[in-house]
């Protein structure tokens, strides 16, 4: 099945969101307010901020929390069973999901990119090729005027000084789909890194920032260095975002345009989970996030509570994915999920 997208948003926030949401009326009504705790991906939080004052202007029986804490605590929460849903823009592990003893379903709401972010006074505009950019990331490469940064910026001052590295500190979603591209052209990446949430960076003049905020917080003030983030975030913050080079040898801004470019042909298994690794054409670091719902909920009221709250996400809340530059799920994949929730969550 094609997946159809129109691109994503990714900002970073460490703060909770609180809201009110309703039950959908092909659901059975709740009886009595219930509240739905949930955590993970810093990623999807300004997005579910926005779910939850929408839903709450039309259902206030229904209050859901979301905290951002990042994908890795997203996934030791869902698994710990500490939380009612989970969020992470890295999809569980088989291994994960096995340890979940009441089950879990991977619900996919959003994608989107992530930009390459630096600051270079004077270097208003830089591009990485496919070996360059995993070179920089893996060490290989780290000074700025080095002959390969050179060779993809042709008249380009480049300065005389090292590369500073700016990486996550926490478990995170965003470095996962970082990580997993630049495993996906680089076989001397993948061999020493790899594609991981949390990798053992093996660089000099490494800082390393809490959420997408502080990964961006350190990059705005540290002359010299270079990170990654979430491309909306990016923007916001004005940061300026490196031209990648994707699969067909063009070099690349991130935009909504070019991210639904990349994204336009993901197909979704019965599972839901992908891993967008080295897409065909658009932006080439793209991903998805996710909710982790249960299957089996400690009383009927709270999986009621959950399957509305995942009712009105797929089908009333895509419609705020544009607003905020977050890929929608296309419409049959919704479907399926929706079937698969309804079903399945007891």
């Amino acid at each position: 099945m094609t997946f159809s997208t129109t691109i994503l948003k990714r900002v970073v926030t460490t703060s909770v969101v609180t809201a009110a949401v309703a039950f959908s009326p092909v659901l059975t009504a709740t009886t009595k307010a219930e509240t739905i705790n949930g955590a993970g991906a810093t990623f999807p939080a300004p997005l579910y901020e926005r779910y939850a004052r929408e839903v709450k202007k039309k259902y206030p029986d229904l209050k859901v929390n979301y905290q951002a804490i990042g994908s890795g605590g997203g996934i030791r929460q869902t698994i710990a069973g500490t939380v009612d849903f989970g969020g992470s823009d890295a999809a569980m592990k088989d291994d994960e999901i096995a340890k979940v003893k009441n089950g879990v379903i991977l619900v996919p709401t959003a994608g989107g990119a992530v930009s390459v972010v630096y600051n270079l006074p004077g270097v208003s505009k830089l591009r990485l090729s496919r070996k360059t950019l995993p070179a920089i990331f893996s060490g290989q490469i780290t000074n700025w005027n080095d002959a390969q940064i050179k060779a993809d910026n042709p008249g380009v001052n480049l300065p005389n000084q090292p590369i500073k590295f700016v990486v996550r500190a926490d478990g995170s979603g965003t470095t996962f789909i970082f990580t997993n591209h630049l495993s996906a052209i680089s076989g001397y990446f993948k061999g020493r890194i790899g594609a991981n949430t949390a990798p053992n960076w093996s660089l000099k003049n490494v800082l390393k920032g809490k959420g997408n905020p502080g990964v961006a917080a350190l990059v705005a003030r540290t002359p010299g260095s270079i990170g990654y983030v979430e491309y909306d975030y990016a923007t916001k913050n004005k940061l300026k975002s490196a031209e990648l080079q994707n699969k067909k040898g063009e070099f690349v801004a991130p935009s909504l345009a070019s991210a639904n470019a990349a994204l336009s042909t993901v197909t979704f298994p019965d599972n839901y989970r992908v891993f967008v690794g080295d897409p065909g054409q658009g932006y080439p670091i793209v991903g998805l996030t996710w909710m982790m719902v249960y299957k089996q909920y400690a009383n009927p009221s709270k999986a009621n509570a959950v399957k509305q709250w995942i009712n009105w996400v797929l089908k009333d809340g895509q419609q705020y994915n544009d607003d905020l530059n977050y890929t929608k799920i296309p419409s049959d994949v919704v479907n399926r999920v929706l079937q698969t929730v309804n079903s399945t969550v007891k």
